[in-house]
């Protein structure tokens, strides 16, 4: 009887033959020299996809597991070192699991996602890479993904956050006086620094502490080597905030775990902190930015500035351009107002460009504040490069912010029940873990 495989073959045959295939197509065995009785090696099948896990009786494949991986991969801009990706890929299986416990509870509580819900989703994400859907698809093929791997995803947080919002947010009370309290706080806070943080947290025991501190410490590793925060978040984090990158907006320290607190105000705005102790485990803090509370942020300054630019052919050697520059500088230094900063820029060849509604924190880090301690009519020194032209700005008004209004009452509550229905979620997904029956191939 022949098998499925030497019908496979024979079917292939007939077609070469029926469209004349090339003589390589027609070698017979006798000049291959192939033996009568020949032993397989391997069982490699290009069209069998194993399974890695079964997670109560539903399996998830190797298939599944290197197309999540891929998607990893691509939203680090492919820097992922080799040594991390056996790593990477535990974890990636870790979440796969999890999104399998996730959406299993939600279809044993008659919660449901539509595909319509799936897509509307799948499209913003395509439209955050500024690609249509069908674009959007060709790049996760390209990166060895798939379409389906991503709205698996989308499945999993969508039909999370539904479960949560019927059988935990219900159940989490916030109290008018505590959200009183907090306000009352803020108030006696006014002019101190609050944060805007992404947090990644992992959840540890006294079992299993030091190998998760491992894991926290690499993480930080390829954090603090260029690797992006929010991806990184949505991967490993076991925050409810991993769906949006682990931001957890504008905080004060004093909101934070004391570990955390005590971190925080020491930190740069865009740095990484290592990975603290906190409650039940680990967390791994960025200090995206830092204003004052209920103050006006100088960063929200509407600048009117005019920008002298000039170039140089390419080529131009540092020594050649020096005389150039050292003239712009000079000039430069010359300037009390933006009344004749075109008849200065034509004096020495420079374009003028003009800009009158510019927001201070636009600018380079580097640029913010040396802008910021302008006298209006002065320029800055100059800025750039040979290629691509020298500049400098020259500050000609500047409308100063208004000091911020705090947060609303609904604002300060929906924090507040947010910070408890995500530390219930925890416990939901660790009692899920525990009860799940769990076949490791």
């Amino acid at each position: 009887m022949i098998s499925d495989l030497g019908r496979k073959l024979s079917v292939v045959a007939a077609i070469l033959i029926a469209l004349g295939a090339p003589a390589t197509a027609q070698v017979g065995e006798d000049d291959l020299k192939l033996p009568d009785n020949p032993t397989i090696y391997g069982t490699g099948d290009p069209y069998l996809h194993k399974a890695t896990a079964i997670v109560n009786g539903e399996i998830i494949t190797a298939t599944d597991i290197d197309q999540r991986l891929a998607l990893v991969i691509a939203s680090n801009g492919g820097n992922v070192p080799a040594e991390e990706l056996q790593r990477l890929r535990l974890q990636v299986l870790r979440n796969l699991i999890d999104e399998t416990l996730q959406i299993q509870e939600a279809k044993a509580n008659e919660i449901t996602i539509t595909p319509q819900e799936v897509d509307q989703t799948y499209n913003r994400v395509a439209a955050n890479f500024k690609r249509t859907p069908k674009d959007f698809e060709a790049y996760l093929r390209q990166q060895n993904s798939s379409p389906n791997s991503m709205r698996r995803q989308i499945q999993a947080e969508l039909t999370w956050q539904r479960l949560l919002r019927r059988r935990v947010q219900p159940f989490v009370n916030v109290g008018d006086e505590e959200v009183q309290s907090v306000i009352k706080r803020l108030e006696e806070a006014k002019g101190t620094d609050e944060f805007r943080v992404g947090e990644i947290f992992l959840s540890a025991n006294a079992n299993n502490s030091e190998q998760v501190l491992a894991n926290a410490n690499r993480i930080m590793d390829q954090l603090r080597g260029g690797g992006s925060f929010a991806a990184y978040a949505r991967q490993y984090s076991e925050a409810s905030t991993a769906a949006v990158g682990g931001d957890l907006g504008w905080v004060r320290a004093a909101q934070l775990p004391p570990a955390l607190a005590t971190v925080l105000p020491n930190m740069e705005a865009g740095s990484i902190s290592p990975p603290t102790p906190v409650p039940g485990g680990f967390s791994i803090i960025a200090l995206i930015d830092k204003r004052q509370v209920l103050g006006a942020d100088p960063r929200d300054s509407i600048l009117n500035v005019k920008q002298l630019t000039i170039k140089f052919p390419a080529g131009t050697t540092e020594q050649a351009a020096r005389p150039k520059l050292e003239a712009f500088g000079k000039t430069l230094q010359s300037i009390s107002g933006c009344g004749k900063v075109e008849e200065v820029a034509g004096s020495i060849g420079a374009e003028v460009q003009q800009n009158d509604n510019l927001a201070a924190r636009d600018l380079p880090q580097s640029l913010q504040q040396l802008i910021l301690q302008l006298d209006i009519g002065r320029a800055t020194p100059p800025f750039g490069s040979l290629a691509d032209g020298v500049r400098a700005l020259v500050l000609c008004g500047r409308d100063d912010p208004q000091a911020a209004a705090g947060p609303s009452f609904d604002q300060i509550y929906q924090q507040m029940e947010e910070e408890r229905v995500n530390l219930r979620a925890r416990r939901y997904l660790r009692d899920l873990r525990r009860d799940a029956v769990i076949d490791y191939r």
